[in-house]
């Protein structure tokens, strides 16, 4: 059944894409519950199932899961709209710990009113009798995730996040609003004004009443969109990125020899390895090089104009000019 988003003329003008790791980690922890649902996570899925299952205890995520009913309402305050474009880690969860104890317990409710009997479970009493305890121990857990399942990812995850920002982002400067939307997910339609998503949840409007409208890319949210923020969160769409399906995959070694020759090995991998817009830190993960290194080549390519640079949020992208392609193609 449809979920309709409506647009008012300042809405138009307030649209934003953000990337989360807060959200990331909400939806890594929600495929390791629907593992067989995420075919293309499966190596992912093997580290992550042994960092859980560990000979140290292991991270219990049962409390987590029990407010990820699918399909049904998963709390919002546990995964909130970003606050930024590029928020951290450390900044969206001081959020969650700063959930008041009544808005929490409300939100859990709602949660766990989705499965039958989970309200009435010893799990489900305990979230419901002492709510700020509650957001603490949910908030530490989530932590914990971050740190075991997401953080030694994240320079991967944030550069295809990034990478498909930048896609949309000349998408829109090519197709407009209205031909972005359609463009971010077969169950996105738009006609006179109103976004709408098919659901399962059942029929649902909101105005956005000028709050606008944030485009969020998910890696793990795959094969879903998402949205449903209730105010006074900030209507949000999660949407698969670009790439997933390639995402756990090594690279092709596809430096020409001939560029490698005339660069050098390291300043031609470089150059090669920006198929998108890229972070110094996701390309030294990529390419296995230290920072400071790819930082240098990165710096050379761009004072010989291969490259160009641009700030987003916290990052600076880099990505190939006109002449940086054509010495790539040997054109």
């Amino acid at each position: 059944m449809p979920f309709h988003l409506h647009f008012g003329q300042d809405d138009l003008l307030r649209c934003r894409f953000a990337v989360s790791p807060l959200w990331e980690t909400q939806e890594a922890v929600r495929t390791l519950r629907y593992a067989y649902r995420h075919g293309y996570h499966l190596p992912w899925l093997r580290r992550a199932r042994a960092a859980v299952d560990g000979p140290d205890g292991g991270l219990d995520l049962s409390p987590l899961w029990l407010l990820m009913p699918q399909p049904g309402h998963t709390p919002d305050f546990l995964g909130p709209p970003p606050i930024g474009p590029a928020a951290s880690f450390a900044e969206e969860i001081a959020m969650v710990r700063a959930t008041a104890p009544g808005a929490a317990r409300e939100d859990i409710a709602q949660s766990l009113a989705c499965t039958l009997g989970a309200a009435d479970s010893p799990a489900g009493r305990a979230l419901l009798d002492e709510p700020a305890r509650a957001v603490r121990e949910l908030a530490d857990l989530m932590e914990r995730a971050w740190h075991i399942l997401v953080e030694p990812e994240w320079p991967r995850l944030r550069a295809l996040l990034e990478a498909d920002v930048a896609h949309h982002s000349r998408r829109l400067a090519e197709v407009g609003l209205e031909g972005l939307l359609k463009e971010l997910h077969p169950r996105l339609e738009w006609d006179s004004g109103t976004l709408t998503l098919a659901s399962r949840k059942g029929e649902h409007r909101r105005s956005l009443d000028g709050q606008g409208l944030v485009l969020m890319p998910s890696v793990f949210c795959w094969p879903d969109v998402i949205s449903g923020f209730e105010p006074p969160w900030q209507p949000t769409i999660a949407y698969p990125a670009r790439g997933v399906g390639g995402l756990w995959s090594e690279a092709a070694h596809r430096t020409p020899e001939a560029l490698a020759r005339l660069l050098g090995r390291a300043r031609a991998d470089v150059l090669s390895a920006l198929d998108e817009p890229a972070s110094t830190t996701a390309l030294a993960h990529r390419l296995r090089l230290a920072p400071s290194s790819v930082s240098a080549h990165l710096g050379a390519l761009r004072g010989a104009g291969l490259l160009r640079s641009r700030r987003y949020g916290h990052q600076v992208l880099y990505e190939r000019t006109p002449l940086g392609m054509a010495l790539l193609s040997g054109e």
